[in-house]
């Protein structure tokens, strides 16, 4: 069956780093944009970054360019984000969720790996 596994996640003082990944399985990860998703505490979902098919095109929120960087590993069906100079609002859930070939709706997403970012 079809997963997007997240992990990773944890506790970091502001400043730190993290490095998330996202194991998937059960469908062709290479024909998939792959995006990270998170939802702050009492918030909605905020896009944080995706990746087009290949890896040759990034993208990020305002809020975490410069600081973030998606890639993936096709070979290893898995998707990354590492995080630097984290800041205390970058906690929250983060997702990771994949949309076939870039299309309108996400077609898979992930349980979700906590980041909390405090001193």
């Amino acid at each position: 069956q079809v997963q997007l596994v997240e992990s990773g996640g944890g506790l970091v003082q502001p400043g730190g780093s993290l490095r998330l990944s996202c194991a998937a399985s059960g469908f062709t990860f290479s024909n998939y944009w792959m995006y990270w998703v998170r939802q702050a505490p009492g918030k909605g979902l905020e896009w944080v970054s995706h990746i087009n098919i290949g890896g040759g095109r990034t993208y990020y929120a305002d809020s975490v360019k410069g600081r973030f960087t998606i890639s993936r590993d096709d070979a290893k069906n898995t998707l990354y984000l590492q995080m630097n100079s984290l800041k205390p609002d970058d906690t929250a859930m983060y997702y990771c969720a994949a949309k076939f070939r870039g299309g309108n709706e996400y077609n898979y997403w992930g349980q979700g790996t906590q980041v909390t970012v405090s001193s």
